[in-house]
């Protein structure tokens, strides 16, 4: 009797493909939006981060601020966050994964049919909430924004350095409570540069306001950049 063919390397094997077919799709994506000067920012965090809330504010103020402004956004189910989002004044797609624990880049590109790309000055990706999938799947975006909320822990860049390895920009959210929390800004912040040394940290609080409008700045500049001289 012939022993059965081990399954591991066919696993291995049909993993790498998926993502080399979605990495070249998503090179294709980032290619386009760089041309059209869309920044496109795909956020990642765990639940209860606060990343539906810091998206919400941060469409608010772009809105207000007349810059063209679109954002799709990611669960397993339900359109509770796009309904949420879409309060800002931005358009807003949800895209319901139905248990993936991420978005993949034809996703993405399935849910922007219709909208005006071009026309956009920035597009916001809220990616499933997750700390390990999400990191290996490029969605064709220009900055990866990582997450880290105040009642989460210090330690959580040690934990899932995937995240940070991978991430431009890092943001800590609800820092307006901090203090009951009793969070280590400086072991929190410590622990980000280990894992990414040099990354620039956004301390953040959409209840109050706080560190937005540096963030705010941080990504006009970074769609400058992507602009034709």
């Amino acid at each position: 009797m012939t022993a059965p063919e081990p399954t591991g390397p066919r696993i291995l094997e049909v993993r790498t493909k998926i993502l080399k077919k979605n990495d070249e799709l998503a090179r294709e994506m980032r290619r386009g939006f760089e041309r059209a000067g869309v920044l496109v920012v795909n956020m990642v965090s765990s639940p209860g981060t606060g990343k539906t809330s810091f998206l919400r504010e941060t469409l608010a103020r772009l809105v207000a601020q007349g810059a063209p402004v679109a954002a799709v956004v990611g669960d397993l189910e339900t359109d509770n966050d796009a309904r949420r989002l879409a309060e800002s004044g931005a358009p807003v797609r949800q895209i319901m994964t139905h248990g993936l624990c991420h978005l993949e880049a034809d996703m993405v590109q399935r849910h922007l049919d219709g909208w005006d790309i071009p026309a956009l000055h920035y597009l916001f990706i809220e990616n499933v909430g997750n700390l390990v999938c999400p990191t290996s799947w490029d969605l064709g975006e220009s900055v990866r924004l990582a997450l880290l909320s105040v009642t989460e822990g210090e330690d959580k860049p040690l934990k899932y350095p995937g995240l940070f390895n991978t991430a431009d920009v890092a943001a800590i959210t609800k820092i307006d409570l901090a203090t009951a929390c009793e969070f280590d800004r400086a072991t929190a912040l410590a622990n980000i540069e280990a894992v990414r040394p040099g990354m620039r940290v956004f301390e953040t609080s959409a209840k109050t306001g706080a560190g937005l409008d540096a963030w705010l700045a941080y990504l006009a500049e970074r769609r400058a950049a992507l602009r034709p001289a």
